[in-house]
Order: structure tokens, then sequence, then C-alpha cells
């Protein structure tokens, strides 16, 4: 039976693995009947990934599905033989990954959105969003191939803008916790995360409580989660720029 390896800088959560494992179903792989499939994660530390892409290797895969540019990075360099394909969101050209977009040659190929390239664009939209907010955390995982990337854009869209950026990295619990209380001390107004699968996936629920519990605003003093908040997503953009829902009774959230 043909493996399948799947090499992770985080935990995917469950809607992808679900996902996955659909989009290999109806291609006609269905894992335990014609697929085995060995998934490997690195839990947030990207130095244990060469070693995590090796041992995929030892299992005789068929294939790797490598999840962020460092895990592909990993597994193109344990391997120039066996098939990878690549989940990202920066540019696969200049990662190093493939020779161009249109060709990418050699055992690597796969989809990406971009959106590491998007940083400038981002801060951009957050301005819009909160046009009073002067002061911007930005939050990095320095550790990330495109840290340095991403950081340079920030800090060239934060001076066009006029906008002071004050940037803090983390890469483990303890640190996302130093770097919020940085960002207090400067007394930032809206934060910008990185396009990092460490602090977007395995994070993202540490950042979303520390920003309320430091933030205060309507949705802490509700006593709302943020998983709440997701399940009901905003209607209507009032002409102050708030994003509203309505309510059962008539009146509206801002």
């Amino acid at each position: 039976m043909p493996v399948i390896g799947v090499l992770q800088a985080v935990s995917w959560p469950n809607d992808y693995t679900v996902a996955f494992r659909q989009g290999l179903a109806e291609a006609g792989f269905v894992e335990g009947r014609n697929v085995t499939i060995q998934e490997r994660s690195a839990e947030g530390q990207y130095d244990r990934l060469p070693a995590l892409a090796s041992e995929l290797i030892r299992e005789h895969v068929a294939a790797i599905l490598a999840t962020t540019p460092v895990a592909a990075l990993a597994a193109k360099a344990a391997t120039a033989s066996i098939p990878i394909v690549f989940e990202l969101g920066s540019d696969p050209v200049k990662d190093g990954l493939v020779a161009s977009l249109a060709r990418p040659g050699g055992n690597v190929t796969g989809v990406t959105f971009f959106a590491n390239l998007l940083t400038a664009k981002r801060l951009e939209l957050l301005h819009d969003i909160v046009p009073g907010a002067v002061v911007i955390g930005f939050l990095l995982n320095p550790t990330n191939a495109n840290a340095e990337l991403e950081l340079k854009e920030a800090e060239t869209a934060a001076q066009t803008l006029g906008l002071r950026l004050v940037v803090a990295n983390a890469t483990t619990v303890e640190a996302v916790d130093d770097a919020f209380a940085e960002f207090v001390r400067q007394q930032i107004m809206a934060l910008l995360i990185a396009g990092d699968a460490y602090l977007n996936v395995a994070r993202i629920h540490q950042i979303a409580a520390l920003a309320l519990r430091h933030a205060g605003g309507p949705f802490s003093r509700h006593g709302r989660s943020t998983r709440e908040l997701w399940r009901q997503p905003c209607r209507v953009v009032a002409s102050n720029r708030d994003l509203c829902r309505s309510r059962p009774q008539g009146r509206k959230t801002c």
C-alpha cells in the first residue's frame, strides 16, 4: 500500500485534516483501504523538520505533502527523487523551492496564496479599519524563512503611512506573553501578525485571549469568546466603519 508523508511545521487544525482526507477520497485514495498516511509535525520547533523529513523518507513514502516554506525546504533538502507537494503562503521561487512558477522543475511543486507578500497591504488595510491607530504592534516568528522579508515590507509600509511599528519576536508560549507585555508597555493600538503557522495556528487562541484582555473593548466587556464571534459573522459596515451585526431583538452590536 502506498504511503503519503505529511510534514508540518505545526499540527493541522481538525478541519484541515478532514479536508485533506476528503480530497484524497474524492481522487480515489481512501486511508486504510488503498493508501497510508504518515504525519510528522515539528509543533512549532522548526529546527526539528530536517530530522522529521528524514524519518518520513525511511518510511519509504511515495510522496510528501509539506505545509509551510520551512517544511518544504526541509523535505527538498532530504530528497531529490521523492515527489514533494507544498502548500504555503510565500513565493516558492524566492524560497528556493522551484525554478519558476510556470516550470517548477525538479521534484517539487505545489500551491501558494502569496500571503507573506501581502504584509504591506495587510498593514494598509489595518490602518483603514482603525485609522486612529498610529502605534502598531507587529508579531513575528524569527525562525520563519520569510520573517526578514515581511519585516522589511512592514517597516516600509509603516513609514509610508506615518505609523510607528513596535516589533516583537515569539517562538514559544512564554515569548508570546512577553511580546504582549512589550506591546502594552509601548501602548500599541492595533496588532498585525506575520504569516507564520506557529503564530496563526498553534498560538492563535493565546494571541486572541491576550488581545482581548489587554485591549478592553466591547467584546471583552460582553464576555463573548472569539469562537462565538466567528460563528456570527458581521453583516453591516456602518458609516463610521464599525463592523455591525443585527441582534434578534432588532438592535445592532458594533
